[in-house]
C-alpha cells in the first residue's frame, strides 16, 4: 500500500513547500493538490479566500522535492482546454524527472464557473466535453502530432514537445458515475475515489464492472481512496465524534483502529491511501506531527 499527503490549498506556498519535503523525509509516496480557484460553497455563491493555483504549486514541488509522486487532483475539463493540460503536464513530468500525475476530470463546483463566467454545462454535455478532452490529452502526450474535430474541441495536427518522461504519463480521474468509468477505463491509468472502505468498495465494484464492458483489466489500472481521517487517543473519544463528523467521507478512530480501515481498503485492491490535512491541526507543526504520527503508528504496517 501507498500513502500520499492532501494539503488544503488555502496552506501559505511555504507550508506546502516545507511540508512535501518533510513528507518525502519520512518515506511518504506522493502529493496530490486541487485544482480549484475558490473556496467551495454550498449555495454556490461566490467566496473570496486564499487559494494556491494547482499547477504553479506543482511545478515549484517538482523542482524542489526529488523522489515523490506530484499529481492533480483533479483539473477540470470546463475550466482547462486539454491542448494546454497536455502541455503543462508534459513540462511539470519534465521537471520533476518523470513524477507527475495528471489528475482530470469533468469540472463540478459551481461558483468558480459562476465568478469567472466559464460555462459548466448540464451533465450530458459536461461529459460529452470530458471525453473529448482526456482523448485529445491522451493522445497529445503520446502521439506525434494530434487532429481531432469535436463538438467541443477542434484541434489541427497539434504538437506537444518535449513529450513527457513518463510513457505514458498516468492520468488519473476522480469519479463514480457509470460514463465516466466507462472513459476511465478507456483511458486513465489511475482511478480515484472517496469514502470509507464500505462506501469506497461499492463504487470500486462499478469500476469492476465499467472495466469488464470496456475489456480492460483492472489490476492495469492504479486504484486511490481518500478519506477525512479523524484520529483519536481512544475508542471512547472516537465513538463520541463520529455524530459529528460526515461519516460518509470520514475514517474515525485510534491509530489502531485506522490500521484495521486501511487493511480493508487493501483487501478491496486499492494502491493507494491520500491523507488530506484538513482535519489534522489548526497549525502547520500540528498538522507535520500528525503526518509523522500517521506514518509511523499506521502506514508502517503496510511497507
Amino acid at each position: 500500500m501507498k500513502f500520499s499527503i492532501w494539503p488544503n490549498s488555502a496552506r501559505p506556498w511555504e507550508e506546502v513547500r516545507d511540508l512535501a519535503n518533510a513528507v518525502e523525509k519520512m518515506g511518504w509516496d506522493g502529493l496530490w493538490y486541487a485544482d480549484h480557484y475558490m473556496p467551495n460553497t454550498e449555495d454556490g455563491e461566490p467566496i473570496g479566500g486564499d487559494m494556491l493555483e494547482c499547477f504553479s504549486v506543482l511545478s515549484a514541488l517538482a523542482a524542489t522535492t526529488s523522489r515523490i509522486r506530484l499529481g492533480s487532483l483533479v483539473t477540470p475539463s470546463t475550466v482547462n482546454h486539454p491542448a494546454l493540460i497536455a502541455n503543462r503536464a508534459a513540462t511539470i513530468d519534465r521537471i520533476s524527472n518523470g513524477r507527475f500525475v495528471l489528475g482530470m476530470g469533468a469540472g463540478w463546483q459551481i461558483n468558480e464557473h459562476t465568478a469567472f463566467g466559464i460555462e459548466l454545462f448540464g451533465n450530458k454535455d459536461r461529459v460529452d466535453r470530458f471525453a473529448e478532452a482526456i482523448e485529445i490529452t491522451s493522445r497529445m502526450l503520446t502521439e506525434d502530432r494530434v487532429t481531432f474535430s469535436g463538438t467541443h474541441f477542434n484541434i489541427v495536427n497539434a504538437p506537444c514537445e518535449p513529450k513527457p518522461i513518463q510513457s505514458p504519463l498516468p492520468i488519473l480521474v476522480g469519479t463514480g458515475g457509470p460514463r465516466m468509468l466507462r472513459l476511465t477505463a478507456r483511458f486513465a491509468q489511475e482511478w480515484n475515489t472517496w469514502g470509507p472502505p464500505e462506501g469506497a468498495g461499492q463504487v470500486m465494484q462499478k469500476l469492476r464492472e465499467a472495466c469488464d464492458k470496456e475489456g480492460r483489466d483492472i489490476n492495469t489500472m492504479r486504484k486511490s481512496v481518500q478519506a477525512l481521517f479523524f484520529v483519536t487517543p481512544d475508542e471512547a473519544s472516537a465513538e463520541s465524534l463520529k455524530s459529528k463528523v460526515p461519516m460518509e467521507r470520514s475514517i474515525v478512530g485510534t491509530t489502531s483502529q485506522i490500521v484495521d480501515a486501511i487493511a480493508q481498503y487493501a483487501e478491496l485492491g486499492f494502491d493507494e491511501v491520500c491523507v488530506p490535512d484538513f482535519t489534522l491541526g489548526g497549525s502547520a507543526a500540528q498538522r507535520l506531527d500528525a503526518y509523522g504520527t500517521i506514518w509511523s503508528e499506521v502506514a508502517s504496517h503496510f511497507n
